[in-house]
């Protein structure tokens, strides 16, 4: 009788607090963000979400847009979050790279933290893409710091090598981050 009344109380010890560390434990809804995709008209064109993983490490990335040129087109998180200068969107800075990084998903000395695939534009100019990133949205090195990021989409295919920018070409549309 004594075993099974301490084998019970061993058993009772363990459950209970294991039980209240699972409640304490239970994950937190994860961040999101939507913002406006603007073009060099200042027009919207489109829409991002942006969703942190499970883990915060990752951030899926949801782009809609129309009236781009049909092709492919590169797509980086860029250093500020303003789209202000529509005709460029130059105020946006370089991409997003606190490690000093070269620039390219293909690049042995890369990739940085504002680099993105590629995006492809139908026919009609649509796009309806979803990407992720290891670059969290929320918190340290997050898309959502002080001054923020913008997400920009570019008139040509990223070649994910070629410095700074991958040939790229022109800022084409922009979508703040804050």
């Amino acid at each position: 009788m004594r075993t099974t009344l301490l084998a019970s109380a061993v058993f009772l010890g363990l459950a209970i607090p294991a039980t209240a560390q699972d409640k304490a434990a239970a994950p937190a809804a994860p961040a999101t963000y939507d913002a406006p995709i603007i073009n060099n008209k200042g027009q919207t064109i489109g829409k991002i979400a942006l969703r942190d993983g499970a883990n915060s490490l990752v951030v899926r990335v949801t782009i809609q847009a129309g009236g781009l040129p049909p092709g492919w087109h590169g797509i980086h998180f860029h250093a500020v979050g303003t789209c202000a200068d529509v005709d460029k969107f130059q105020d946006s800075k370089a991409h997003l790279n606190h490690d000093n990084a070269k620039h390219g998903l293909l690049n042995p000395d890369g990739p940085d933290e504002g680099d993105l695939p590629n995006v492809f534009a139908a026919q009609d100019g649509s796009v309806n893409a979803e990407v992720s990133s290891d670059t969290p949205l929320t918190g340290e090195g997050g898309l959502k710091d002080a001054d923020g990021a913008a997400l920009v989409i570019h008139a040509s295919e990223d070649d994910h090598a070629t410095q700074p920018i991958g040939n790229a070409g022109a800022r084409i549309a922009c979508a703040v981050i804050k």
